[in-house]
């Protein structure tokens, strides 16, 4: 019968690799579709996935991969479980780094591309211009932070077995 600092490791990878797929998603095909088209329906599409995505299985998979992985580290500080802290540690901060990032960079660019395009105080394209390279490229950095966390947990798993 598996143990809980097994079942937390698992929940922990599953919930990070779930977020490593969404922002490589956007990475890959998300944001190179929206810059295909004009500067409307890149806001417009932006504005309408800002809202999307705030549903609680996001959030329970965004916060949860940095969570869970937390609660995994402090269940394998054991000495039997050791061998496998030093992934789970490292998974736990590149998905810090995720969450910083979103925190930092990502949620303000999406707060003002609603502000800005709301208020009409900027031409559509300008508002593209203000968020688009910037976004994309610290999606970028989560695609790769949230990956090598997955990456790590799965480490972990592996010298758990």
């Amino acid at each position: 019968m598996p143990t809980v600092s097994v079942i937390v490791l698992v929940a922990a990878t599953i919930t990070a690799g779930l977020s490593a797929g969404l922002f490589y998603a956007y990475a890959c095909s998300v944001m190179p579709g929206l810059a295909r088209g004009d500067a409307k329906t890149f806001v417009e599409g932006m504005r309408g996935i800002n809202v999307a995505i705030l549903n609680g299985w996001f959030m329970a998979t965004f916060l949860g991969a940095p969570l869970l992985a937390a609660v995994a580290g402090a269940l394998h500080l054991r000495a039997d479980l050791r061998g496998a802290l030093p992934w789970v540690v490292a998974g736990f901060v590149l998905l810090l780094v995720t969450l910083i990032v979103t925190g930092v960079v990502n949620v303000p660019l999406n707060n003002a591309l609603e502000a800005q395009a709301a208020e009409g105080s900027a031409t559509l394209e300008e508002v593209r211009a203000r968020f688009e390279t910037v976004w994309v490229r610290w999606n970028v950095v989560r695609a790769v932070s949230s990956t090598a966390g997955f990456g790590c947990l799965v480490g972990a798993l592996l010298v758990r077995r």
